[in-house]
């Protein structure tokens, strides 16, 4: 194993430089620290992170906790686009990622003991049911934290624009010539609450009234209940010319309800999703939808994770929207 000593030797300075220019200390010349690197890089020396750790205080090591009460994880495409960017922005600030959970093996543990246990200098919060008692003790407690489409008090959190998403969608198919909208809508989360309300208000402001019967509860990333809440809606007397879905993976049973219906898209009804991932487009007809920012949520998080864990004097809780985009597809018919 290359140790500090043969770079040390082979660079003809002493140890204290070595170790101070592969930490990118200040007091080290631009020359000699990349000579050291170059050496360092070349000889195929490895720092041993366990020694890092206990020099710099920290495991450079973040938690991720992902819990979806569905069983899609992460394979979600909507989800693994966070989470590898997570990973990513992570790994290029010089730190690794390990999924925190209720259990480790046999052993039961919340998940602040889970992420004491990995030694998480800090944990991002991507999915999760955060009314959850051992959520709320995690982002209560003294390790930073970062949560997606959630926010606590003092802490830092990134969002997706729930309310211009939907906001763009209702105005997207009004000008289509829809005034029957139904919206199928996922889990009372907060999320949930912020698409519907917007979609309620920007109906308001467009004139339309939308009946009670229209609105239909159902769960986020599960074809079957979107199916079902399908059929609900295609049984009423006056059916809706458009029908919003939770997400686009969730679209699929509703697109398998209308066929058995002997109805298309978007002849016989138009459909919009929600996310925008890569499935939706490839679709014939492509789905229209709205594609979150998925790539820069998952970025931004761990970016400011890892200024919150770095400076800890200086942090401020900041709240980022991410925005996303319209894919307008070809799912929405015109009507006169």
């Amino acid at each position: 194993m290359v140790t500090i000593t043969d770079i040390s030797k082979a660079c003809g300075v002493s140890r204290a430089t070595v170790s101070k220019a592969l930490n990118g200390a200040s007091d080290v010349s631009p020359e000699t620290a990349k000579r050291v690197r170059d050496t360092a890089a070349s000889l195929g020396y490895l720092p041993n992170a366990a020694a890092r750790a206990l020099k710099m205080g920290r495991s450079y090591n973040i938690g991720v906790l992902f819990s979806d009460a569905t069983g899609g994880g992460i394979s979600h495409e909507y989800f693994s686009r966070i989470l590898e960017s997570v990973k990513a922005e992570s790994e290029r600030l010089g730190y690794d990622i390990t999924f925190i959970s209720k259990d480790l093996g046999r052993q039961s543990m919340d998940y602040y003991e889970h992420a004491k246990y990995r030694s998480c200098d800090g944990v991002v919060i991507a999915s999760a049911d955060f009314q959850d008692p051992a959520i709320i003790r995690l982002a209560a407690s003294e390790i930073p934290t970062v949560t997606l489409d959630y926010s606590f008090d003092s802490r830092t959190s990134i969002l997706s624009d729930n309310v211009r998403g939907v906001e763009t969608l209702v105005r997207f198919v009004y000008e289509k010539g829809h005034r029957k909208i139904a919206f199928i809508h996922g889990e009372m989360t907060a999320v949930t609450q912020k698409r519907l309300a917007s979609f309620r208000k920007t109906c308001a402001e467009l004139g339309l009234s939308i009946p009670p019967e229209y609105i239909r509860p159902a769960i986020y990333h599960d074809p079957r209940s979107s199916g079902l809440e399908t059929r609900a809606l295609l049984a009423l007397s006056e059916r809706p010319t458009c029908i919003f879905y939770p997400d686009d993976l969730s679209f699929l049973g509703g697109l398998s309800e209308l066929e058995k219906h002997g109805l298309s898209v978007p002849k016989d009804m138009s459909v919009v999703g929600y996310d925008g991932i890569p499935l939706s487009q490839v679709l014939r007809p492509r789905l229209s939808t709205y594609r979150q920012g998925g790539e820069r949520m998952g970025k931004e998080a761990a970016r400011l994770l890892v200024e919150q864990i770095e400076n800890p004097d200086t942090w401020i809780p900041q709240q980022i929207t991410v925005e996303g985009e319209l894919l307008p597809g070809s799912t929405v018919s015109e009507i006169g």
